[in-house]
């Protein structure tokens, strides 16, 4: 008898990881939202935009890092163009918030500005659906999926792996980088979409909107999380750590490794495009930058820091490099990336299996 689903995702975590869970809920979900609505700026206690705004794009980092883990720590595919799959999600939605601008363009045009500004008159093809908002989530879901299936499948049909892998993906990310800035492909070239009005009908700079967006970035993870562990604990999840470990093993016990790998290849894309989506109305830009090869290893680096193959470990990653990174780029921005290289040399030799692992040892030390 097959055991019943709501069980296996209740028994996917232990006790502390609901607590843990629990509590992270109650922060994001009441009490960050209540000190920034309700309480005075006065106060020492009041939660300013800047604060809700860095945290909203720092939860988002960490779902792109739990879809970077999935494939890295439990499949042991490493892709350098995640980035990709993140920006096409925020485009996509960032067409859908073009259209909302309405007349109140500098133009005063229909058209975005961008268009007007490049004599541009009417919307191209595939701007035709970006004024509903229901296709435009699943087309949030439905671009990143596909592109990352199309090339996942003649990649792992080939058996291209290992370091050729993640130097195809980068090039894949640099090449959608170089199309996305030019003018004629209808993205906004250079400087991609910005000066966003509304989102539902709604003033998307209001501190109810940020407050939701935040809380539903909040939401997403804590969901990515929980599917995330229940995957790596059935089943798929152990038949992808078996071909993390040895695919030739797996083959030869009657498995098709395309279809375990496409398809958690295709989730993680999926993932991504979320977060991008979420991403973009907080931040209030999305432009060709997002794709660069560099954001991309930075994505790694998260994961890498946080501890791969631990889940949490990516999310504790993406929030001390980025909180770091806010720090740095104001105080000292000659010197980030000369920390974020040095970060990744020190975690690759002294700490391999990233803080989360460095927190197990010390664990496992103050027990004997």
């Amino acid at each position: 008898m097959r055991t019943p689903f709501i069980i296996r995702l209740l028994s996917a975590m232990s006790r502390t990881g609901w607590i843990a869970l629990a509590a992270f809920a109650a922060l994001t979900l009441i009490v960050m939202p209540a000190l920034h609505l309700w309480v005075p700026e006065s106060s020492p206690f009041h939660v300013s935009t800047y604060v809700i705004t860095l945290s909203g794009k720092i939860l988002c980092y960490a779902i792109v890092a739990l879809a970077m883990d999935l494939i890295w720590g439990y499949a042991g595919i490493l892709s350098l163009g995640h980035g990709l799959f993140f920006a096409l999600g925020g485009y996509v939605f960032g067409m859908y918030l073009m259209r909302q601008i309405g007349t109140d363009g500098s133009y005063q045009s229909l058209l975005p500005d961008f268009m007007v500004f490049l004599d541009w008159k009417e919307l191209p093809w595939y701007w035709g659906v970006s004024d509903s908002f229901p296709l435009t989530l699943l087309l949030v879901l439905a671009v990143p999926a596909l592109v990352a299936y199309v090339f996942g499948y003649f990649a792992f049909r080939s058996r291209i792996k290992g370091v050729y892998f993640s130097i195809i993906t980068q090039a894949l990310t640099f090449a959608a980088m170089l199309l996305f800035f030019r003018n004629e492909t209808g993205f906004g070239g250079n400087n991609g979409f910005t000066d966003f009005k509304r989102i539902l009908g709604h003033d998307i700079t209001s501190p109810g909107v940020r407050v939701i967006l935040f809380s539903l970035s909040a939401l997403v993870l804590m969901l990515t999380l929980l599917l995330s562990r229940y995957l790596v604990t059935s089943k798929f999840g152990r038949v992808l750590a078996a071909i993390r470990d040895s695919e030739s093993r797996v083959m030869f016990m009657g498995y098709n490794p395309l279809h375990y790998k496409l398809v958690i290849w295709a989730l993680s894309a999926m993932l991504c495009g979320i977060a991008g989506a979420l991403y973009v109305p907080q931040v209030g830009i999305i432009n060709p930058s997002e794709m660069s090869p560099a954001n991309s290893i930075e994505i790694a680096i998260w994961v890498a820091v946080g501890g791969r193959g631990t889940l949490i470990g990516p999310v504790i990653g993406a929030a001390l490099v980025n909180l770091s990174k806010s720090y740095f780029t104001v105080a000292f921005p000659e010197y980030w990336l000369f920390f974020l290289g040095a970060l990744f040399v020190g975690v690759t030799l002294w700490l391999p299996e990233g803080v989360v692992g460095l927190w197990k040892r010390i664990k496992a030390r103050s027990a004997a």
